[in-house]
Order: structure tokens, then sequence, then C-alpha cells
């Protein structure tokens, strides 16, 4: 009976590891429909508040979030190893996203139909490849320059909104809007690469800081007198699923998961499913440039993935 036992210990292990996956899959797939509501939130909520307010809302809630899962997960202690250094880095990474990503991305959502600025925002792995050539020093590749003209085609017949036979950008300054929060993504994933402390102590003091700042604008805005006379929940469901919960969630699915790699392709089903809310709860009727776009800029960020075999 003793020399069946590590196969039977091999067996079981093979058992847990399929058992992980699958809880990897669920947590994965929670959160690519709630990411895939958020469009639609964005848009609703910006019919009663202005990017601003909805930015307030959603960053306050998102900072009481990641306090919660600090507590919750006994790591407020790290906090007090914070240095003047680390925290004068988490003020500039506060001040890129949420602050600037956010305050930005919504007010090209407040010039565009969902269906264009969900799509046209979701380019940003492109611009991360890109970036990567200056400050990672990692050479850009025959397949990222593909990915390049491939995606930003995709954002042109975007950018048509069911016109291509007589081709204009319709609303440009929202299509700029859009791709400059790319940039500024693409810049904040490659800055929190070098950060080596927790994510959620990173994320806490980031969303920390970006609510002093977005407190002082609202107040020098005058936006926030009669705040709370408004409809905020849409806002706080942005703060809860856009922001914060969703991150738990995530990070819980890629540590079940026997490959990152499983889970991670998941997230491009986001933006098609988006289109279902955004046509079913917005009343948006989609734009035939819109899939097109779409599986462009999807195309685009598979082909810079691809590598020179070796």
């Amino acid at each position: 009976m003793l020399h069946d036992l590590p196969k039977f210990l091999a067996w079981q292990d093979m058992g847990d590891t399929m058992k992980n996956q699958r809880h990897a899959y669920l947590f994965a797939a929670v959160t690519v429909l709630l990411w895939s509501t958020v469009a639609t939130a964005f848009k609703i909520a910006l019919r009663d508040l202005n990017n601003i307010e909805v930015l307030l809302i959603a960053n306050l809630t998102s900072l009481v979030v990641f306090l919660g899962i600090l507590l919750i997960t006994k790591k407020t202690s790290l906090l007090k190893k914070e240095t003047p250094k680390t925290l004068a880095f988490s003020a500039f990474q506060g001040l890129l996203n949420p602050f600037a990503y956010y305050l930005i991305l919504f007010q090209a959502y407040s010039l565009l139909p969902a269906q264009v600025a969900q799509p046209t925002n979701f380019i940003w792995p492109v611009v991360l490849m890109l970036l990567s050539a200056p400050m990672l020093k990692q050479p850009i590749r025959l397949s990222g320059i593909m990915a390049l003209l491939i995606s930003f085609s995709g954002v042109l017949i975007l950018s048509s909104q069911g016109n291509l036979g007589h081709f204009r950008i319709v609303e440009p300054a929202g299509i700029a809007l859009s791709l400059s929060t790319s940039v500024i993504w693409a810049f904040y994933w490659i800055f929190n690469l070098k950060d080596h402390r927790d994510d959620v102590v990173k994320l806490f003091l980031s969303f920390l800081f970006s609510s002093v700042y977005i407190l002082i604008v609202a107040a020098f805005t005058g936006n926030l007198s009669g705040i709370l006379n408004k409809p905020i929940l849409v806002a706080v469901y942005i703060g809860l699923f856009e922001m914060g919960i969703t991150f738990a969630l995530w990070l819980k699915a890629l540590q079940l998961s026997d490959s990152t790699g499983k889970v991670a392709n998941l997230i491009y089903i986001t933006p098609f499913a988006s289109l279902l809310f955004i046509h079913f709860v917005l009343h948006e009727e989609l734009y035939y440039t819109s899939f097109i776009g779409l599986a462009l800029i999807i195309t685009g960020i598979l082909a810079g993935r691809i590598k020179k075999r070796t």
C-alpha cells in the first residue's frame, strides 16, 4: 500500500490544482462581468454629475474599500514602513492614477458615445509596448510596429461613428482625450512595475493622495456645494466595481490560477461584453464601425504579443 502513496498524493495535488483553477476562472469571470458594466455606469453617472464630481465620489469610495482590505488582511502595519521617498512616489502615482487618468477619461466619456470611448481607451497595451522601449530598455520589435498600425487603424474606424463612406473624425477632442488616458495608464503601469511594495498598500496610498487632489479641485471649482443633493449611487458603484473591489477579485484570480495567462486573456472579453450593456441599458445604436474598430484594436494588441521564435 505504501508504494501507492506518492501516486495518491499526486492525484490529490492535481485535484487541488484543478479546483483552484476553477475558482480562479470564477473570480476572473465575475471581475470581467463587473468591468463590462463600467462604461455604461460612466455615461449614466455623467448625466447628473460632471467629471470632477464623479471622480470625487468614486475616489473616496475606493479609498474606503482599500482601507477595508488593509484592515481585513492585517496589512495596516506596512504603512509604518513608508518613508518620505516612498510617500512622495505614491503622491506622484496618485497624480497619474486615479486623479489625472479618470478625470480625463470621464471628460472623454462626456463627449463620446460609450461604444467609442471604451475601445479607444483599451489601446493602452500598445502604448505600453512603445513606452517600454525607452523606459525599460526593451527593443521595439516588428510585431510592435504592426500592433501600433493595426490598433490605430481601429481607432480611426471607431472615430467615424458609423460613417466610413464620408470619413471624418467625429468629436476629435473626445478621441484625443481617450487616447491620452492610454498614455497616462501606460506610464502608471511602468512606474508601478518598478515599485515593489505591497499592491494594496500602493493602491491605498495612491487613492489617498488622489483624494486630496480631487478635493482641492472640487473646492476651487465649486463642485463641493450641493453634491450630496445629486444622484451619487452610480458614482459609488464606479468606485466599488471599477476601481475597488474588482482589484481584490482579480488579484485573487491571478493567485489561484496555475498560469496567469489563462486568466489574463479573459480581459479581452470585456470590451465586447461592454457593447451589450451599452446597447441594452444605454440604448445606444451600435455602429458597425464599433465592431470593426474594436476587432482591429484587439488584433493589434495580440499581434504585439507575438515573439520571435528561438
